[in-house]
């Protein structure tokens, strides 16, 4: 085996991570961005890898603070980063965006018990586990739209963005 494919077999993911940033930072140009969004819209989704949400919302770097977790579930932590994107940042929109087949679905609050078990300590968080997608979408606008330390919550919408076709389908709040 070659040094160079041996290298290659040594090489972890994150280290072909770091690969690709020095070949992306041989070609960058600062954009003379700060970190206020152009569109004045925070989005809160999924960590899902299967989506790609600037491409699937035509979103183009500067246009959006993106949240993403397990779920895009409305957390405290989601509540601490929307307050700061809305009252330092200038974000007046609240996009939330969940999706089919999210692995939250199979889940359980069990899994933190398991933990628990495991390594002999509870984990501080919630699974925030849930069977209906739709409406837990519901539960996290009324969670941004009730928080006390969001200033701008009259638009605050939720979507479900199907995993197969691409498409996004609005939530209503109130069904």
């Amino acid at each position: 085996m070659s040094t160079h494919a041996l290298r290659l077999a040594q090489q972890t993911v994150t280290d072909r991570l770091v690969e690709s940033n020095r070949a992306y930072a041989a070609g960058f140009t600062d954009p003379g961005m700060d970190a206020r969004p152009v569109l004045q819209v925070a989005i809160v989704a999924c960590m899902d890898a299967r989506i790609d949400l600037h491409a699937a919302l035509g979103l183009e770097l500067g246009d959006c603070h993106t949240v993403r977790n397990a779920g895009g579930v409305v957390t405290d932590d989601t509540i601490r980063s929307l307050t700061i994107s809305q009252r330092a940042l200038g974000t007046r929109s609240v996009a939330l965006i969940h999706h089919t087949g999210c692995g939250l679905q199979t889940l359980t609050e069990d899994f933190r018990h398991e933990l628990e078990l495991e390594v002999g300590q509870r984990p501080a968080w919630a699974v925030e586990a849930f069977r209906d997608v739709d409406q837990d979408v519901r539960q996290s606008m009324q969670r941004v739209r009730t928080s006390p330390f969001l200033p701008y919550t009259d638009d605050v919408r939720g979507f479900v963005f199907d995993v197969t076709t691409g498409l996004l389908r609005e939530i209503d709040p109130r069904a």
